[in-house]
């Protein structure tokens, strides 16, 4: 099988497999054949962010031609976003919160994490991050490329959740995070990659500073992690994705600016 062949072949797998597992999407996945490429289908969660900042986009260009303002448009964006994705990584966020900031010693704090409930912490997180994502959407769709920057946004995002699993080994021996397993070096680059490469076409040269921001959120939530559970989780790669997007949309803003 020539290779162009077998990447075709890849590529069928992983992004229906990556829009399943990341969207609620109706999409047909192929279970055990995702089940098989595990971890190494990774490299297309930017491929899922495009997706979602796409159908996002869409939505506040619909809500912007029908005359209506920005920071109500981007209630639209938010809220489709969190739709599509089944508000998962919201909830990471919220769960790390309240684990981190909740629990005693590492054990204690993914007893909390893995809680159904949400705390005050939970709360205050969700919030706060909800809250400062509409404010950076509304900003950002006062913007003429406003379409771009919310797309390279949700794949940086993602790309960052692939860099994080990379690096950290898994905080528990089971949960989501450690049902899908570790990506490989090749894996990561190859999302980072994939990400650079669209925010060459859709941003230029502000690239460097998408992929560097979203480098340093990453690294900053895997610290934090490592500090208090000593490992990622699937809420750590949520809470990854929701801090390292809004870190992205805050900088094309003060760049912008």
């Amino acid at each position: 099988m020539r290779n162009s062949d077998t990447s075709s072949l890849i590529a069928a797998i992983d992004v229906p497999a990556a829009l399943g597992l990341l969207t609620r999407l109706p999409v047909r996945v192929d279970f055990d054949a995702a089940k098989t490429r595990g971890a190494s289908g990774a490299w297309a969660y930017p491929v899922v962010g495009a997706v979602v900042g796409l159908i996002a986009a869409t939505l506040g260009w619909m809500a912007l031609s029908l005359g209506l303002s920005a920071p109500i448009a981007a209630v639209f964006v938010v809220a489709t976003q969190t739709i599509i994705t089944g508000a998962m990584h919201e909830d990471g966020l919220a769960d790390c919160a309240d684990g981190f900031w909740g629990g005693w010693d590492p054990a204690h704090r993914l007893e909390i994490m893995r809680d159904s409930h949400v705390g005050a912490y939970g709360v205050v997180a969700l919030v706060l991050g909800i809250l400062l994502r509409w404010l950076a959407v509304s900003a950002v769709l006062t913007l003429d490329n406003y379409g771009p920057i919310l797309i390279v946004a949700a794949m940086a995002s993602r790309a960052a959740m692939v860099g994080v699993m990379t690096v950290m080994k898994n905080a528990r021996d089971n949960g989501l995070s450690q049902s899908v397993g570790r990506p490989n070096r090749n894996t990561a680059l190859v999302a980072v990659g994939l990400t650079g490469i669209a925010c060459l076409g859709l941003v230029g040269l502000l690239t460097v500073a998408v992929l560097g921001v979203a480098a340093i959120a990453a690294t900053a939530c895997g610290a934090l992690a490592w500090s208090k559970v000593r490992g990622q989780t699937g809420d750590v790669l949520g809470g990854t994705q929701q801090v390292t997007e809004v870190a992205v949309l805050l900088c094309v803003i003060s760049l912008a600016g």
